[in-house]
């Protein structure tokens, strides 16, 4: 139960990415380029359209996850579900470390964005939290189920 519920968890994040990146690419846009003066040339649009590229692969997560509900007893070994784990863990981790040069620019009052405020502090918590929990469950599948 406790695995289906963290796929669950992926899957739902996964596709709030994809309505986040994707479907408000310019809302998104503007959390990353926060200073309104910064927005007037040719690279916010393309920051922008960028929005599609993250959106889609975020659908694809998304949908990966859920067919892994809908096929659960499609693997019946633990390492099979642990490799699917860890490629979560992976993917929520490059999204947490991608923000941590971030974080530590703001701690010096510098960066584009600002990770500890707002939308961007709850992307980096809870794909921070994701990353750990699926390395966490990963890890107990491989080395703690008793065999």
């Amino acid at each position: 139960m406790a695995l289906k519920f963290l796929i669950l968890l992926n899957a739902i994040w996964y596709a709030m990415g994809f309505v986040a990146f994707y479907l408000r690419r310019r809302v998104f846009a503007k959390v990353a380029v926060p200073i309104p003066e910064d927005r007037n040339n040719s690279a916010y649009q393309a920051v922008i359209e960028t929005g599609r590229f993250m959106g889609g692969f975020n659908v694809a997560l998304a949908l990966l996850n859920v067919m892994l509900l809908f096929n659960f007893g499609g693997f019946d070994a633990a390492g099979q579900w642990a490799t699917l784990l860890i490629f979560n863990a992976l993917a929520h981790g490059s999204q947490f470390f991608g923000n941590v040069p971030m974080a530590l620019q703001n701690r010096r009052g510098e960066g584009q964005w600002n990770v500890f405020k707002g939308v961007m502090l709850r992307i980096f918590v809870i794909d921070f939290v994701l990353m750990i929990a699926n390395a966490g469950f990963a890890a107990w599948l491989l080395f703690g189920v008793p065999r």
